[in-house]
């Protein structure tokens, strides 16, 4: 079977594409490696999760998009979610609107689309990209360090303190357009950032595959905040790595909401390599109709005294099913740790499933160590003791799946996203 016939591209197309964007040669001769890779690489083997079934094969070809002159040229519903001071928006991986405070720039901090910034940083683009998540892992981190358009680059210098939110909004509207972006996030020693990312999606003419990269490498004593939250159609197919390498002291922080209507993969890891690192991962979804969700947070302790905390809550109704995966690695020489995990699924329909799993993988004694698991539906006397207080039944449901997520999505660190969320999670949730 020849490369052309199991996947979406040819070599001589790649080149041609990376040729026309003006690439400097490394990236083409990287996205022609990937490409040969993807040919010989299977597909991610994930719990009770058959992802050869899904639809991972439609990608589509990179197309242009004109640029906006507002962010009010958006539709009404997608206009609260770049309604900051330093936005970036990508429609069908293309840019159309970049608007960045001067400040920022006159502090040395450089957000921009990736593909500027390969022309502009590229020392600093080649130095970090597809450092954190292999391009040889598997066949869809091949395909996506073959295929990748647009996404976005973040860099922030040395003791620079970003005090307000970078937001990127990804939309398509095109299923017959790449949907393949990478984002790239550097922090320099004792830095901090807040970032955060949604994507939306409009229209359902035909399948298509988000297949995309989250790389965060955060220096020693810097912190990066990361927030995204995806909520792309169900002709969305959405496969989605996020991993971070934290140094010395530093700090990363993720929240994760996946309210995709269509199937779903998403890894969001933590690599602690430094003394005294640290990860806190806050992952919430919802899966209705007959989605299949496969989430997994993890967390890889090889610094000393490094700390992590993971808590992912599902909310899963009709016939739609969920494999929770919470993994937390300490790795030999790693003393002093201490990781800690909760996963807990929420079922509303007899049809629903949901599978936590807790995973604790320990090669060093000196550590700290603990995961709690729960699998169930509403519970009745709670529901009973609201009602009891003058609250109907569906309204007494509706507070509890609203508690039950809370703890995620107040982490959200833009009140107007947040609100968003939360309509989004009313939404899938059918009230």
């Amino acid at each position: 079977m020849t490369a052309q016939t199991i996947l979406p591209i040819d070599r001589q197309a790649v080149i041609d594409l990376s040729q026309a964007k003006g690439e400097p040669e490394w990236m083409t001769t990287l996205r022609v490696e990937a490409l040969e890779l993807a040919g010989t690489l299977e597909l991610p083997v994930l719990e009770k999760t058959r992802i050869d079934r899904w639809e991972v094969s439609s990608y589509g070809t990179h197309k242009s998009a004109a640029p906006l002159a507002s962010i009010q040229e958006l539709p009404e519903s997608l206009q609260a979610l770049a309604a900051g001071n330093n936005v970036i928006i990508q429609r069908n991986s293309a840019s159309v609107y970049h608007k960045v405070a001067d400040e920022l720039a006159a502090q040395g901090v450089i957000f921009t689309d990736l593909e500027s910034a390969l022309q502009s940083h590229g020392d600093i683009v080649k130095k970090h990209f597809m450092s954190v998540v292999a391009k040889d892992e598997n066949k869809v981190t091949a395909l996506h360090a073959a295929l990748w358009s647009g996404g976005v680059f973040l860099y922030v210098p040395r003791n620079v303190n970003v005090e307000v939110p970078l937001q990127a909004l990804f939309v398509t509207d095109d299923s017959e357009a790449n949907f393949v972006p990478h984002v790239l996030i550097v922090a320099e020693e004792n830095s901090s950032v807040t970032y955060v990312e949604n994507f939306e999606s409009i229209g359902s003419s035909r399948n298509m595959v988000q297949n995309g990269v989250v790389e965060v490498i955060v220096k020693s004593g810097a912190t990066v905040n990361v927030a995204s939250i995806h909520a792309l159609g169900a002709h969305v197919t959405d496969l989605t790595y996020r991993r971070s390498i934290v140094e010395n002291d530093a700090t990363v922080n993720f929240v994760v909401g996946e309210m995709n209507s269509g199937n779903s993969m998403s890894d969001t890891t933590a690599i602690l390599k430094g003394n005294g690192s640290n990860s806190d991962t806050k992952v919430i979804c919802v899966g209705s109709d007959e989605q299949k969700l496969n989430i997994t947070t993890r967390a890889v302790h090889f610094g000393k005294v490094s700390n992590s905390d993971m808590i992912t809550r599902a909310v899963m109704r009709d016939g739609a099913t969920a494999i929770i995966n919470g993994i937390t690695k300490i790795e030999k020489g790693a003393t002093g740790c201490n990781g800690q995990q909760t996963e807990k699924v929420l079922m509303l329909s007899p049809k629903a499933r949901g599978d936590a799993n807790p995973i604790l993988l320990i090669d060093e004694d000196d550590v700290k160590a603990g995961h709690a698991a729960s699998v169930g539906q509403v519970n009745p006397e709670q529901v009973h003791y609201l009602m009891s207080r003058g609250i109907t039944k569906a309204e007494a449901q509706r507070l509890i799946i609203y508690g039950f997520l809370a703890p995620v999505v107040s982490e959200v660190p833009i009140a107007v996203i947040e609100e968003e969320l939360q309509r989004t999670v009313e939404r899938k949730l059918g009230q």
